[in-house]
Parts: structure tokens; C-alpha cells; sequence
């Protein structure tokens, strides 16, 4: 009797144990393909930079006026174009 409960909780311990491990390999993967992402993103973060600053260098390069907006602190306004249309 008592060894029938054992090997009982001997396989329902086996059977976790498998769980675990499938949820272990899901996290497992799972990270591992957040990482892939997040390089990816630094990549195009990088390159998307390094555009911006040849951007504004080829600006200055070409002595053109330049202004550089903070989208978050740029609130939008309406404006009435009709005195400089002559209406």
C-alpha cells in the first residue's frame, strides 16, 4: 500500500516535472526571441540616428536654416491663414 503511493508521487512528481521543463523551454524561447528583437530595434535605432546626424550635418554643410522641434512639447495649434491669403 505504502509503495503504491509512493511510485504514485513518484509519477505525478515525473509528470511536473515535464511541465516544468515545457514551461521552461516556452520562457526559454521566448526570451530568447525578445533578444533577437530588441537587437534588432537597437540596430535600426542606430542606423536611424546616424541618418539624423548625416541629415543635419548635409543641412549645415548647405548653409540652410535649420529648426530642430521637440515633438513631445509640441503642442498643436490652429492657424488662420486667410489675412496672408488676402481673404
Amino acid at each position: 500500500m505504502e509503495i503504491e503511493r509512493l511510485e504514485r508521487s513518484v509519477m505525478e512528481l515525473e509528470e511536473e516535472i515535464i511541465e516544468l521543463k515545457m514551461q521552461l523551454k516556452r520562457k526559454t524561447d521566448e526570451v530568447t526571441s525578445l533578444s533577437i528583437e530588441n537587437a534588432s530595434l537597437r540596430h535600426k535605432v542606430e542606423l536611424l540616428e546616424r541618418r539624423e546626424a548625416y541629415l543635419v550635418d548635409l543641412l549645415k554643410s548647405l548653409k540652410l536654416p535649420l529648426v530642430i522641434v521637440d515633438e513631445e512639447g509640441f503642442e498643436d495649434v490652429e492657424v488662420d491663414l486667410k489675412p496672408d491669403l488676402g481673404e
